[in-house]
């Protein structure tokens, strides 16, 4: 089956883009059976994105330990209405669990 270049639209800017004929090849060839979603541009930076640093931002929150009371700050944000542990609390609960 012949493969020719086709035009396809950028889900993030909305730009069109040439699928080609060599890349289609590629994909079937490594067994893709969704055509690309982002042009160049768009890949590179959502490739950019992943691997952390200043790009990728920790979100810490200060909370109370729902077991001990204490103060102390988690790496999320809190689910409303299930309980947050402190570190100690944590692998407490964390070893008893493993020995019951």
């Amino acid at each position: 089956m012949p493969f020719a270049d086709r035009d396809v639209l950028c889900v993030d800017c909305g730009v069109n883009f040439i699928f080609s004929a060599g890349e289609q090849q590629f994909f079937q060839e490594k067994g893709f059976t969704n055509e690309p979603k982002h042009c160049k541009q768009c890949k590179a930076k959502r490739q950019q994105g992943k691997g952390g640093g200043a790009a990728r931002r920790r979100t810490e929150t200060r909370v109370t330990c729902s077991v001990c009371g204490s103060e102390t700050i988690v790496p999320f944000k809190p689910t409303q209405g299930r309980p947050v542990f402190c570190r100690e609390c944590f692998q407490q609960k964390r070893t008893t669990a493993a020995t019951a």
